[in-house]
């Protein structure tokens, strides 16, 4: 089969309509867009949280476990999706492996299973009651030292 570039316009076609969208809209948000420009719009905004207080704050562990358990079953789905796709040609008369890559999956599907299992019993899932007093008590120490900071500024300044 010869090698056409024309057989690559569609794709060079999405690309123009996907770059031509954001910049469209980019435009649009400029022209009609509000221009209030508030204290609280021109605060640096981090991953949902108010910036208060050093930029050298721990987080909790709790932020960590999360983040790795969703990198574990985001793995989970990466190596799922393509063995969907390719399993009905590995298991077709050609390859004959059928029995193989299916035992395959199933034991990575039971080893992410072991650790959903391990992460629940941890309790890295549990937002509840005792969640809810450790967020706070990490809010009010928070709170605290800003507090001391704000205090400690208007002692220099004074």
């Amino acid at each position: 089969m010869p090698f056409r570039l024309i057989d690559y316009l569609p794709i060079l076609l999405i690309f123009i309509v996907a770059a031509g969208f954001a910049v469209t809209n980019i435009f649009i948000s400029q022209f009609i867009g509000q221009r209030k420009r508030t204290r609280t719009k021109m605060m640096p905004y981090e991953c949902g949280k108010d910036p208060v207080g050093s930029a050298h704050e721990r987080f909790s562990v709790k932020f960590y476990l999360i983040a790795m358990i969703f990198i574990l079953f985001d793995i989970e789905v990466i190596f799922l999706v393509p063995w969907a796709v390719v399993f009905k040609t590995l298991a077709g008369p050609a390859y004959g492996l059928r029995n193989l890559v299916y035992s395959e999956m199933m034991v990575f599907i039971v080893l992410l299973a072991a650790g959903l299992v391990y992460v629940i019993r941890k309790g890295a899932f549990d937002w509840g009651a005792r969640a809810r007093q450790e967020a706070e008590a990490e809010g009010k120490l928070l709170a605290e030292t800003e507090r001391k900071h704000q205090a400690a500024r208007a002692r220099t300044a004074a």
